[in-house]
């Protein structure tokens, strides 16, 4: 008898080097941003694409806040083409930081999406700054 698992059978190995590759170059992690800000190796932009009052409630250490609708040529205009911008959002049941970095790739730069956003972070054990000295839905809350 054959799994639910192998009923769709597996890509080849090729095909499927090919797919979780291309991911990887669209994709981080909470722990490798977290890793890379604590060898001081930040050589992004880590953006919260959230609004400034949950911005404000509790962001990612390190993060700015340019919520999605900002997000502008005027308003990138000190950014060099190359720069390399991180965005995230509340989390995976919110599709804003897919929306910003479709936005910022339109603008002409490079762009990742930190997966698992804000409850990403929290579920890795990070902690986040900002107003909020608990883990709270509002620290949490999307009003992208």
């Amino acid at each position: 008898m054959t799994s639910l698992v192998r009923e769709v059978p597996a890509a080849p190995a090729d095909i499927a080097l090919q797919h979780f590759s291309r991911r990887l170059s669209f994709e981080t992690d909470c722990s490798d941003v977290h890793a890379s800000q604590q060898a001081g190796s930040v050589d992004f932009v880590l953006v919260d694409v959230r609004g400034p009052l949950a911005y404000e409630r509790g962001h990612v250490p390190g993060a700015i806040n340019l919520p999605t609708r900002t997000l502008t040529a005027q308003a990138l205009a000190a950014y060099a083409k190359t720069t390399l911008f991180v965005v995230y959002c509340a989390g995976p049941h919110c599709n804003g930081a897919n929306k910003a970095a479709v936005r910022l790739a339109t603008l002409g730069y490079p762009v990742k999406e930190m997966i698992g956003g804000v409850m990403g972070w929290l579920d890795e054990g990070f902690r986040l700054t900002g107003s909020v000295e608990r883990v709270a839905d509002e620290a949490i809350r999307c009003d992208c």
